[in-house]
């Protein structure tokens, strides 16, 4: 019966520090382009694990795996880590890691070569993160604003290659 009381008396205090947890706030950043090449070219043209490099002017290197599911990549000297955790012939998912002492958004991008026609795809890439962390709305809205930005500048040279 004493543990009860404890319990009970217990129990506002739990549940009015559980309110002050923020509740994550996930946003989806959905980008795509066109792309006057089949899907298949599109991909071995863009589509390595590594060919940030080549698209987005970044440093990777491999430091697990060759390219496929369960891969690490580390990008910017190791400043940013990505798992791939999903892969099929035309596409590649990822995720960053938790890393101790900050925020974890739970950050996950995915890239996809779609076919649209014989001789034509789209590029698709995909962004969902947790922007909890963020003060206000107008931060949320500037954080996906340029994440967009930087990932359809991207795209645009994904385009580039793959055309040739």
């Amino acid at each position: 019966m004493k543990h009860f009381l404890l319990m009970l008396l217990a129990l506002p205090t739990l549940l009015a520090s559980a309110s002050l947890i923020a509740q994550p706030e996930y946003v989806t950043i959905e980008m795509e382009i066109d792309v006057a090449k089949p899907a298949d070219e599109v991909w071995a043209a863009v589509g390595g694990y590594c060919g940030i490099t080549d698209w987005m002017g970044l440093d990777c290197e491999y430091t697990s795996g060759d390219g496929d599911m369960g891969t690490v990549r580390a990008l910017l000297g190791g400043r940013i880590i990505e798992i791939m955790v999903a892969q099929t012939p035309l596409s590649y998912g990822y995720t960053q890691p938790w890393n101790e002492g900050e925020f974890y958004n739970l950050y996950h991008g995915f890239m996809e070569a779609r076919p649209v026609s014989a001789n034509s795809s789209k590029l698709l890439y995909t962004l969902i993160l947790d922007v909890s962390n963020l003060e206000d709305q107008a931060a949320k809205d500037a954080d996906a604003a340029g994440r967009r930005a930087t990932f359809e500048g991207a795209l645009a040279s994904m385009k580039a290659l793959a055309e040739g």
